[in-house]
């Protein structure tokens, strides 16, 4: 599997702006066939960032993604609103998605 973490600080105040920015390029790649995750968060302590979680079956899946039209459109479209080079972790790890945590499960309820 292909994780990658992307950090994403948009211009100063555009924030409220990014959901609606990236809606069309999340739907579009959470569609492709080797995608297995593609999730965006929002920082609790700065609301112009964001970071993405994704992942991909392995790397032909992941050159698939990068060589679509949805990515290319979004990364015009992307340039525009953020106020630095987004930082990435990009890696190769065993597995093909998310695992329960065995440190943490849910309390009982009475």
């Amino acid at each position: 599997m292909i994780f990658i973490a992307v950090r994403f600080t948009t211009l100063p105040g555009r924030g409220d702006e990014w959901p609606a920015l990236v809606e069309e390029f999340t739907r579009a790649t959470r569609a492709e066939p080797g995608n297995l995750f593609f999730e965006w968060s929002r920082s609790v302590d700065d609301p112009d960032r964001f970071v993405l979680l994704e992942a991909f079956a392995g790397p032909e899946a992941g050159a698939a993604h990068v060589a679509t039209a949805h990515f290319a459109a979004a990364m015009a479209t992307l340039a525009g609103a953020i106020a630095t080079t987004p930082e990435i972790i990009n890696v190769e790890v065993p597995g093909q998605g998310w695992n329960a945590m065995a440190e943490l499960t849910p309390r009982p309820r009475s």
